[in-house]
């Protein structure tokens, strides 16, 4: 590579000597800049979502490649963020393609040191068994002077910041239905 050639490849040359004198145009792109694209213009779909980490819900746009997540961003059409994302909302993408991220229902039974993977079906039949179990082991139909009660205290709910009224509504329902008086949710904001 000859200097003149070696000259010309350099930003800051091109910027003295060429139509850029701020440096911020054509003299800072190089061959390499010229060829890159944008994540997110290359994707097949665009799916809406909400960011999973608080109560806020601000709009996410998920673009997806292949079947997998190459890009997470903030929506401009939410009316809650516009577009923005918080840090945590701008790395959930982290969230969804971690190579850490458990993607089955892992079990350790009583007493066990060892973990074990089960199906959905499985687990969702287990905890369903328990809940009905632990309701008629500890309900209460009457108090001690005969008022009805229709009550247990062996269940509860705590629900997390990322449920919404609608979600929180029918969770509120649920678990009055079935009895239980517990019913709290940890939201953060």
């Amino acid at each position: 590579m000859t200097v003149s050639s070696w000259l010309a490849r350099w930003p800051v040359y091109r910027q003295l000597t060429g139509r850029d004198p701020t440096g911020r145009g054509a003299a800072a792109r190089s061959a390499r800049t010229d060829q890159l694209t944008p994540r997110t213009a290359t994707a097949d779909s665009v799916a809406r979502s909400v960011c999973p980490y608080c109560a806020v819900g601000c709009g996410q746009r998920v673009y997806v490649k292949d079947g997998q997540v190459t890009q997470i961003e903030g929506d401009p059409d939410s009316p809650i963020s516009r577009g923005r994302l918080c840090p945590k909302g701008s790395a959930s993408k982290g969230l969804v393609t971690s190579p850490l991220r458990q993607t089955t229902v892992r079990y350790r039974r009583p007493y066990a040191t060892e973990w074990e993977d089960l199906d959905l079906a499985t687990a969702m039949e287990m905890i369903a068994d328990r809940v009905v179990a632990a309701r008629a082991a500890t309900w209460e139909d009457r108090d001690a002077q005969g008022r009805p009660l229709h009550r247990t205290l062996g269940i509860a709910s705590l629900g997390g910041a990322t449920l919404d009224n609608e979600e929180n509504y029918l969770i509120k329902k649920l678990f009055t239905a079935l009895g239980a008086l517990q019913v709290e949710n940890q939201a953060r904001i």
